[in-house]
């Protein structure tokens, strides 16, 4: 076509047309192949988003009065879990206001979340072992589970893992097809109340196909924020490069909590223990009203361990959380280039978006609200493939009856006047059903 020639309606048409039939073609397709992975992702996040609060409702000997008085010293930590399990080494300790302390505890030669061990439930101003939980190599508790599931659909993580990454990918192009598959081509009382409102007295494929196209656009931006989210966990060129548009053409700094100490004259200045709490002091003192923290002890079978502290200001929210590494020997803060060891307040609109990604993608970026609308979402988000599919299986087969029913031997010769139809919405709507 020459520049500045105006196109006639009939190539526009055809070319719109094409368009259509291409998106509808990706939107089936890609459906129908990255069905059970959606489901199975879907379902296990809208579990996992009320897994704190659900397991406080199930463990009400963890809840503890909130107390105008210091919680226990990480050294203190370590002399009751000593007395305990004296062959055991601690690995890290968990706590937020209102709930017990989490210690959790390993053999010496084990590394890692997966390599099984025990969780002390201390009350954090007293010290009393309220609940323990013993856990094998390899054993999962409930959400633990649910997790796996959400993260690698428990199969073998390099494979399970790349399949929930890229079939997040692939729901991010679904929502946008079906977004552009729902958008009527003319605005009329019956196309509203075709995209908005559900026909709950309808045939069973009539209520079917309003589930999957209404509900599917009422939570659109939400399931669009969740997996966008998400991938940031799992696809490193996407992450990377959301930061890099996100800051202004910066590079993603490299994660990197397990740092390593400077020094390594072994109690020269401080034992392990008086650093540590020296260390908490110090963050304590920084963050006097946080209301959560969790905290690494050091292997003492490394002289390069370091000791690595992270606060967290507001109760349920992870955005405004910050990170504190010490060099276990003398005390002096090892300086972290991450987006995780700046205060909120101090990153640029990058680092700030990257601190809120895990509540975004969660919904506690809104509060409890948001959680709530995170687990509707999702959970819509799981229904979308089964209502889709029989959305195409009611239509495949549908066609296959009706032209057997309709072949020259079976269907008399009987002459019948064609219906005329009064609008084109009208002969859409006959054709999908």
């Amino acid at each position: 076509m020459m520049a500045g020639a105006k196109q006639t309606p009939g190539k526009k048409s055809a070319k719109d047309s094409r368009f259509t039939r291409i998106n509808k073609w990706l939107h089936l397709w890609l459906g129908l192949a990255s069905g059970i992975i959606v489901l199975i992702v879907c379902l296990t996040g809208c579990i996992w988003v009320f897994n704190e609060e659900i397991t406080g409702l199930l463990e009400p000997e963890t809840k503890i009065e909130r107390q105008d008085k210091p919680v226990l010293k990480p050294s203190q930590l370590q002399h009751i879990a000593a007395g305990l399990y004296p062959d055991k080494v601690i690995g890290y300790a968990q706590y937020q206001q209102g709930r017990t302390i989490n210690l959790v505890l390993r053999n010496p030669e084990e590394t890692g979340r997966r390599g099984g061990g025990i969780t002390l439930k201390l009350n954090p101003y007293t010290g009393e072992l309220l609940k323990k939980e013993v856990r094998q190599k390899g054993e999962t508790d409930f959400f633990r589970f649910i997790l796996n599931g959400h993260r690698f659909l428990w199969l073998p993580f390099e494979i399970g893992r790349p399949v929930v990454n890229y079939g997040t990918l692939v729901f991010v192009v679904l929502l946008i097809t079906g977004m552009i598959w729902w958008y009527p081509k003319k605005w009329s009382k019956s196309t509203v109340d075709k995209s908005f409102k559900i026909k709950w007295g309808a045939s069973f494929k009539r209520v079917n196909l309003d589930l999957h196209n209404v509900l599917g656009f009422y939570s659109l931006l939400f399931l669009l924020a969740i997996a966008l989210s998400g991938m940031v966990y799992g696809i490193q060129w996407y992450s990377e490069g959301v930061y890099w548009v996100t800051s202004g053409g910066e590079k993603l700094p490299e994660y990197n909590r397990r740092m390593q100490s400077d020094s390594l004259a072994l109690n020269k200045f401080y034992t392990a223990e008086q650093a540590m709490d020296l260390a908490w002091n110090k963050v304590i003192n920084n963050h006097p009203k946080s209301e959560g923290f969790y905290y690494v002890y050091p292997d003492l079978s490394k002289a390069t361990s370091a000791i690595d502290i992270t606060v967290y200001p507001t109760a349920g929210q992870f955005y405004n959380s910050q990170g504190y590494t010490f060099d276990r020997h003398t005390l002096a803060p090892l300086k972290r280039e991450d987006v995780y060891s700046k205060s909120y307040a101090s990153s640029d609109f990058g680092g700030k978006l990257r601190k809120m990604n895990y509540d975004i993608h969660v919904g506690s970026i809104l509060g409890f609200p948001g959680k709530v609308l995170a687990f509707l979402a999702t959970l819509i988000g799981g229904t979308l493939p089964v209502t889709g599919f029989l959305i195409w299986y009611g239509r495949k087969f549908k066609k296959k009856k009706v032209a057997k029913l309709a072949a020259p031997s079976e269907v008399p010769d009987v002459k019948v006047k064609p219906r005329v139809l009064r609008s084109k919405q009208e002969a859409e709507s006959i054709h999908q059903f």
